[in-house]
């Protein structure tokens, strides 16, 4: 399989994200990062933002072949119409399993054609999570090495 799509809200996109997107790439000839529109989460950022935010990381010497888009279905109807055999989600800690195993286990039920994929990311990053950096940044605007610097720019405007 040459193609992936790696979902997510990437509210805000993460160095740990984008430590799985690098992983990813260098399995697939192409990875999609496929951006929620709507979700039960409720996000800070508007989705046109953490595409802006995401693309603007996607550089081809260090992510070959990924690209990102929105998206508002899901996950394995949008996977198939684009071609992707293969869901990629990331595991940082044992906590992260439960839900994920769930979350695959359904995607199976819907279509067995499509496979899930976990990677974990850089150890440095186990702990990190879009919610708890957004948390972080709410009361500071420390530099803290765990989101690029285009999203920490972003969330020192925003809050």
């Amino acid at each position: 399989m040459e193609h992936a799509l790696y979902p997510g809200t990437f509210d805000p996109v993460t160095n740990g994200h984008l430590d799985v997107l690098s992983r990813a790439c260098r399995l697939f000839s192409k990875v999609t990062i496929a951006i929620a529109e709507s979700t039960e989460k409720s996000t800070l950022l508007p989705v046109e933002e953490r595409l802006r935010l995401v693309e603007e990381n996607l550089t081809p010497e260090a992510y070959p072949g990924a690209s990102a888009i929105t998206f508002d279905k899901l996950v394995v109807e949008f996977a198939k119409e684009h071609g992707a055999g293969v869901i990629i989600r990331g595991l940082r800690a044992t906590s992260d399993f439960d839900y994920e195993f769930q979350m695959a286990q359904m995607n199976r039920h819907l279509d067995d054609s499509i496979e899930t994929l976990f990677l974990m990311p850089n150890e440095k990053y186990f702990f990190t999570s879009s919610s708890l950096f957004k948390q972080v940044a709410k009361y500071t605007d420390r530099e803290t090495g765990l989101v690029p610097p285009n999203v920490h720019q972003a969330l020192k405007k925003l809050l």
